[in-house]
């Protein structure tokens, strides 16, 4: 079956595959989950506000991002929005935002409806005494979720905010269809170049595999250690 497996050319692509390739993925996963949290906690508190309408906006767009395919919306901030650009700026032609930009917007935006969910539930696993108590040393909303609730709602949420980001890496796969040069998108340049699609989209997935079940590994290995006794 591998009699006609071409090893060489796996091992004369590996500083193209992981210089530029892997390093454009890490790039934008963490990128985008570090963003995608913070922007991700702001809803989280957003729609946990008792402010009607501020929780209303907040649960309107993680419903409308959560319903829809990543590589939709990855399409539709690359073709629609240089558009949105142009109508609200009253520019001559289309803003152009580019494939890089683009990617890393859409996937911090993406990822923040997904990041809310996850400290949303973190937030309110936190028992309502504390909070109150946080109040009775007169401390205020912001400086109680600050210093008491989002602390203890990170460290409970981390295996999970973790878990959320290794799927993150395997979904910044999708810049692909925009022609950028990720791992996936750099091994699919060589595979064409070289005629040695099975060898370059085997190895690609070998990678994968490797990254994403070590990292896996590793939050089972943390959620034991961070498990609160009962």
């Amino acid at each position: 079956m591998f009699s006609d497996f071409d090893f060489d050319v796996i091992q004369r692509s590996l500083p193209y595959l992981f210089k530029e390739g892997m390093t454009f993925t890490l790039t934008i996963t963490f990128t985008a989950m570090s963003a995608g949290i913070v922007f991700g906690t702001l809803l989280a508190l957003m729609r946990l506000s008792p402010f009607r309408p501020l929780a209303t906006v907040a649960g309107a767009y993680v419903n409308l991002i959560r319903s829809l395919p990543l590589v939709l919306v990855i399409f539709w901030f690359y073709f629609l929005v240089p558009w949105i650009g142009q109508w609200i700026t009253g520019a001559e032609r289309p803003v152009l935002v580019g494939p890089y930009l683009s990617s890393f917007i859409t996937f911090t935006l993406f990822e923040a409806a997904f990041y809310c969910e996850i400290m949303r539930a973190g937030i309110q696993s936190i028992p309502r005494n504390q909070v109150a108590a946080g109040y009775a040393l007169g401390l205020t909303y912001g400086q109680t979720m600050r210093t008491v609730v989002l602390p203890q709602a990170f460290r409970n949420m981390l295996p999970i905010l973790l878990t959320q980001t290794i799927v993150l890496f395997q979904d910044t796969s999708l810049v692909y269809v925009l022609s950028i040069s990720d791992f996936l998108g750099a091994a699919a340049k060589v595979a064409q170049r070289d005629g040695r699609l099975v060898e370059m989209y085997l190895f690609v997935a070998v990678v994968y595999f490797i990254m994403s079940y070590g990292a896996s590994y590793y939050v089972k290995r943390l959620q034991t250690r961070l498990a609160v006794p009962r």
